[in-house]
């Protein structure tokens, strides 16, 4: 195959993966072209690439799905190649096509295997047809899938048959919930992958999830990079994967590599894709699917194989044979990933859109981050609420996790509410040292992991929290270079040195005994959660760093991270958590403090976050029970149902399906 030259990549998306795919082409010294739509004008990955073309404002459909407008992109730029990411168009056989007819490279495979694999429905079929285990499973449009309703091995799984990351997975128990599911997941598969068709399987019970990277060229050269195991997952997403896996002996991990890559010998597979795999608890294996992409989880294979995936990419696509033979792949180590979300794992795994006020990555030995941002900006509701990926490495699985725990109390992302904590608790969970999983380890254990989060975070002492919050409070304005005048900085407190600082609902009385503004020390009297007792605490400012502060407190050193939210609460990251910290004499002007009384009326129903409404299940006069689906609003790529907390009946309905709604919007009035 004759070889071309690439010197102009434009990548076809955005956020993390953007960011990661033009590290490497300033490494290769391959100028880098970005897309961007308007809210997405500040980005990260715009700001890093050498050019930048804007795809306007609108739907997904509009921007990072519009085939035509990314070509003419390419065209205008003078690039010679596309790099797809994952999701979005990364896995779309027209997209690909595109490339080729406008005499673009399209840095992946063709868009022939890419119909074949790319396609859950047809890739099964191939599967099978060379003898490989599958899970039972039927496929055609709702009413052929609803025909067949009562011959399904209930718990079923639908599927997206274009796509993956979890987007239009849904888990089905009873035959009567079908209909329902089906709608949501062919409503969410259309709107994340442009393709709303879907399949449905047996779900087998207690699964592991274990994937294979594979690597070919032109020239018939396949090659497996190892496996990965992505087991820890909630809503179907992974949010923890990990290599090698901990689940396999050697011979069943030889069984798997060798399947994989058969598969892609009998297709004549080109460039970087993934093979993955059910393993049920006897490690019996089925095949799952085919990625034609990079995985979100590629950098656990490249920090345990040194190999560059992308890279690797780019010289397949130029037509060159692979730098790499199978003899000469020598994983290291152990390597684990955790995906850093803006979601809250205490209500549901809401999505948690919104601005990032203070953002610090940790540098340590072993450490890799891939993230979206590099400092304070808004995560937008438009998009996957994935922000970070941390990954770290070391000799074994057991330090691998201790570099993840240390790794992750190191990073600090506030403003907005993150599972990064939580994930911290999962990897100190013994069930997950002792790899006592399966895919729905965070289901079963979500009361457990919840309670050791809560535990955590008490174990913390609340009265050094709020002495921390104090010494910035009083030092803000001269930190943030707005006043040289210390007593300005004080304002009325140098008359009235008692009063009540609110530390995550936690009231503690507060007296200043000693204030030294120009050195920095402060001496306070705080009156104890537990018991009457005042203790003594003395503070001392010592230096500062951007948002991280170093003090002393009762003679330790701490440092912690301090910056003020939209709501104008002060968040003190102490010991790798957030907490919220406000005077309780001071009243906020930026709050509705009437929203309190709002959220008590079971009358009024609102978005739980901003967010777009895509289905309305009622009309006025309807009357509705506890439970009952109402509205369904769409953030983050994510569907969440809103719904009734009582009976009532439906009196008004405020919002129509299209319209962008916010955490303080009523949807709905009921009566």
């Amino acid at each position: 195959m004759k070889t071309r030259k690439i010197n102009k990549v434009l990548i076809a998306n955005r956020g993390e993966i953007a960011v990661r795919i033009i590290r490497t082409l300033r490494r290769l010294h391959i100028e880098s072209v970005a897309i961007f739509a308007d809210n997405d004008a500040e980005a990260l990955h715009r700001r890093l690439a050498d050019e930048a073309y804007p795809l306007g404002n609108g739907s997904l459909k509009d921007t990072y799905l519009n085939i035509q407008k990314i070509i003419d992109a390419a065209l205008d730029a003078g690039a010679d190649a596309i790099h797809p990411g994952y999701g979005f168009l990364s896995e779309n056989p027209e997209f690909a096509e595109a490339c080729r007819q406008n005499n673009l490279i399209f840095i992946g495979p063709d868009a022939e295997t890419m119909r074949l694999m790319g396609n859950k429905i047809a890739a099964r079929q191939l599967a099978i047809d060379n003898g490989i285990s599958v899970t039972i499973g039927i496929t055609g449009n709702m009413s052929q899938i609803l025909a067949q309703a009562d011959t399904l091995p209930y718990p079923v799984l639908i599927k997206a048959a274009a796509g993956g990351g979890g987007k239009g997975m849904h888990i089905v128990d009873r035959k009567e919930d079908l209909k329902d599911q089906l709608e949501q997941a062919s409503r969410e598969a259309a709107n994340y992958f442009g393709d709303g068709t879907v399949f449905v399987e047996q779900y087998i019970q207690n699964p592991r999830h274990i994937e294979v990277q594979i690597l070919a060229d032109h020239y018939g050269n396949v090659i497996h990079l190892h496996e990965r195991e992505c087991t820890i997952q909630r809503r179907y997403q992974k949010i923890i994967e990990e290599s090698p896996s901990p689940t396999l002996n050697e011979e069943r991990r030889q069984q798997l590599l060798a399947t994989a890559v058969k598969l892609c010998q009998k297709i004549g597979y080109k460039n970087a894709g993934t093979v993955e795999f059910i393993v049920d608890k006897d490690q019996n294996f089925y095949f799952l699917e085919m990625n034609t992409r990079i995985q979100v989880e590629h950098p656990v294979t490249e920090m345990r194989t040194g190999i560059d995936i992308v890279e690797e990419q780019i010289r397949i696509a130029r037509g060159k044979e692979m730098g790499w033979t199978q003899d000469m792949i020598q994983p290291q180590g152990h390597a684990i990933e955790l995906r850093i979300y803006a979601e809250d794992p205490e209500h549901g795994f809401l999505p948690t859109p919104g601005k990032v006020t203070a953002y610090h990555e940790p540098q340590g030995r072993g450490t890799r981050v891939d993230s979206s941002i590099d400092g304070c900006c808004t995560v937008s509701e438009a998009y996957d609420p994935m922000i970070a990926k941390l990954s770290c490495h070391a000799k074994d699985r057991q330090n691998a996790i201790e570099t993840a725990q240390h790794a992750l109390k190191e990073f600090i992302i506030q403003g907005l509410t993150t599972n990064k904590a939580y994930l911290w608790e999962i990897i100190k969970n013994q069930d997950f040292e002792e790899n006592k999983i399966d895919t729905s380890f965070c289901k079963t254990h979500q009361d457990e992991l919840l309670k050791a989060l809560n535990k955590s975070r008490n174990n913390l002492n609340v009265n050094d929290i709020a002495a921390s919050f104090l010494l910035y409070d009083f030092y803000k304005k001269r930190l943030e270079n707005l006043t040289e005048n210390v007593w300005e900085e004080i304002g009325y407190w140098r008359y009235h040195s008692h009063f009540t600082v609110d530390v995550e609902g936690h009231k503690i009385p507060v007296h200043i005994t000693q204030w030294e503004a120009d050195s920095g020390k402060l001496k306070l009297e705080i009156t104890s959660q537990l018991s009457p007792l005042t203790s003594c605490l003395s503070a001392e400012f010592i230096a500062r760093d951007g948002h991280q502060l170093k003090l002393m407190l009762n003679g330790r050193t701490e440092v912690i991270y301090c910056s003020v939210n939209n709501e104008q609460r002060t968040i003190v990251n102490f010991h790798g958590l957030n907490f919220s910290c406000f005077r309780t004499d001071q009243l906020n002007d930026t709050l509705d403090y009437a929203l309190k009384e709002m959220a008590n009326d079971k009358t009024r129903l609102v978005s739980p976050m901003p967010g777009k409404v895509v289905k309305i299940n009622v009309k006025e006069g309807d009357e509705v029970k506890e439970g009952t689906v109402m509205i369904v609003v769409e953030a983050m790529k994510m569907e969440n149902n809103i719904t009734a907390t009582a009976k009532a009946k439906v009196k008004k309905i405020l919002v129509k399906e299209g319209e962008m709604v916010d955490n303080k919007m009523q949807l709905i009035e009921l009566f």
